[in-house]
């Protein structure tokens, strides 16, 4: 499906997203404040445009993405960045190798997505860092009802006069709407192992922006650990999140 809709897929999201994306994007990179001299793994990255930035910066970026069609055409636009085929269930990385990792809008594609936030947890260096964007639930509730009426009417419309193959995009709006709320994702980041979590809402809570960090000293048993301190219920975890 990916593969499909490789050669239109980031201009479609700039349409679809009324030119948002690129907003989002950057906010993600502020929130990395990765430096030259790090290392940077940018999982789902597709055709690369979010991996651009650090590699204009001198930043040593690597693109990975499980989508060879994505990777193709990503690599002949921007043959200086790195990039590597790969599961975020199964990242072919050792472990400790990244000063920081992201993933924008494809962790909810990860068919398990809770193995693939303890698999960033692993490759990436003690005390570094993760920054996720990703769809979520509009915090206004006229606001969430008027999104979802876009998804599920409006945006298979667009996509239907824009993209190469709408049912992907149809795809698209029913795995935003199912995927969890800011809370339950800043959740699953504390269960995995990830300390210090907090995300900010953009466009009204359309998508979030999380960001975790690695323990100083890797220890086997922080997911473990993570859970056992917090058992009770969601609403429980919202206050050790910075909105």
């Amino acid at each position: 499906m990916f593969d499909d809709v490789a050669p239109k897929y980031d201009v479609v999201n700039d349409v679809l997203s009324l030119w948002q994306t690129r907003r989002w994007r950057k906010v993600v990179v502020d929130a990395m404040e990765a430096s030259k001299g790090q290392r940077v793994l940018d999982l789902a990255a597709g055709t690369g445009t979010s991996s651009e930035p650090y590699a204009d910066a001198g930043i040593d970026v690597v693109a990975c993405d499980f989508s060879l069609g994505m990777l193709k055409v990503g690599k002949r636009r921007r043959p200086d960045i790195n990039f590597v085929a790969g599961d975020a269930t199964n990242l072919p990385f050792a472990d400790n190798s990244f000063d920081a990792t992201t993933i924008s809008f494809g962790l909810r594609n990860v068919n398990e997505p809770k193995k693939a936030l303890q698999e960033m947890l692993r490759v990436t260096k003690p005390g570094g860092r993760l920054v996720i964007a990703e769809f979520s639930q509009p915090v206004v509730p006229l606001w969430r009802t008027m999104y979802t009426e876009y998804l599920m009417r409006a945006l298979p419309a667009i996509a239907t006069k824009v993209a190469s193959n709408p049912d992907a995009y149809v795809y698209l709006a029913e795995s935003i709407r199912a995927w969890p709320d800011q809370d339950h994702l800043a959740a699953w980041l504390q269960e995995s192992g990830w300390e210090k979590v907090t995300y900010r809402n953009l466009t009204g809570g359309i998508v979030a922006v999380h960001r975790a960090f690695k323990a100083e000293e890797s220890k086997p048993d922080s997911a473990a650990a993570a859970i056992a301190a917090h058992k009770g219920p969601v609403a429980k975890l919202r206050r050790n999140i910075v909105r």
